[in-house]
């Protein structure tokens, strides 16, 4: 058997197995959410057998926390106890959008130069359910960076000052948030070609918004000129919600301004994302 009959016997038996996968071939949007919650499970099992992928969900959250507190701690609050419990929650925002932010894109860049995409673009799934399986796949790093970030915290002597419940509500809305913005990295991803300007391009985008807040230092003692972009910066109002919600604080504002604000980027982002996939395509 000649190479390309091989190759076509692969893509055959592919076929196949979409279609019986299909069965009775239900509604549309009810295929492209079977065949990217599948497409989702591909970008686990990579995860799974390449555990390295994982490095930056790890080593992230440990980084930022120790950084943060030990070098601002003592000059910002006079104790890096007190210090710790004013910046997790931002540092917990933070970590969710940059785990997002630099590493989407750039596993969507690489599939598609390796010719994976093209493969899916043979089997008779979504146009789009590449790029929503990849993103959704991706929920896993931030699940890791999360357990890292608070097992680290506690260690270093943070508490939730509020209960569980709210402790998961702040992890799930600072997820919200970093998955409506990863599909700014994913539009990236398909735009441009090399994976160099990739990481690059993402890490200029997200670093004003991530490190804009009142994370590290309360609002009130920046220039004006920066309070103002704090002020109007979406990712403030995660951080104050997620600071509500462990230490206790005004929670309903932020919380409904990051929904509002999550579900506008997702909105505009995720069509740009895959119009841009198909027009590559």
């Amino acid at each position: 058997m000649s190479e390309a009959e091989g190759r076509g016997a692969v893509l055959t038996e592919e076929r196949r197995e979409w279609g019986a996968i299909e069965g009775r071939r239900p509604e549309r949007g009810h295929r492209l959410a079977r065949h990217s919650l599948l497409l989702a499970g591909r970008s686990l099992t990579k995860t799974r057998r390449n555990p390295g992928l994982l490095s930056d969900a790890l080593f992230m959250p440990i980084l930022f926390l120790l950084l943060f507190v030990y070098l601002f701690g003592g000059a910002v609050a006079g104790s890096t106890r007190e210090y710790l419990q004013y910046v997790f929650p931002g540092v917990l925002v933070m970590t969710l959008l940059l785990v997002g932010m630099l590493s989407t894109g750039l596993s969507i860049n690489t599939d598609i130069k390796k010719g994976v995409f093209d493969r899916f673009r043979s089997l008779p799934i979504g146009r789009s359910a590449p790029l929503t399986g990849i993103v959704l796949g991706d929920l896993i790093r931030y699940v890791v960076a999360a357990c890292v970030l608070f097992a680290t915290g506690y260690l270093m002597g943070f508490r939730v000052e509020t209960d569980a419940v709210s402790a998961v509500a702040a992890v799930a809305l600072s997820t919200a948030l970093g998955f409506a913005l990863g599909w700014v990295n994913v539009l990236i991803g398909v735009l441009i070609k090399e994976e160099v300007i990739v990481q690059t391009v993402a890490f200029l985008g997200i670093f004003p918004l991530a490190f804009g807040t009142d994370m590290v230092v309360p609002a009130e003692t920046l220039p004006g000129w920066l309070r103002a972009w704090v002020e109007v910066n979406p990712v403030s109002y995660a951080v104050d919600a997620s600071r509500g919600l462990l230490v206790g604080g005004p929670v309903a504002g932020p919380a409904t301004a990051t929904l509002l604000w999550s579900a506008g980027f997702l909105a505009v982002f995720c069509p740009l994302a895959v119009y841009a996939y198909r027009r590559r395509a």
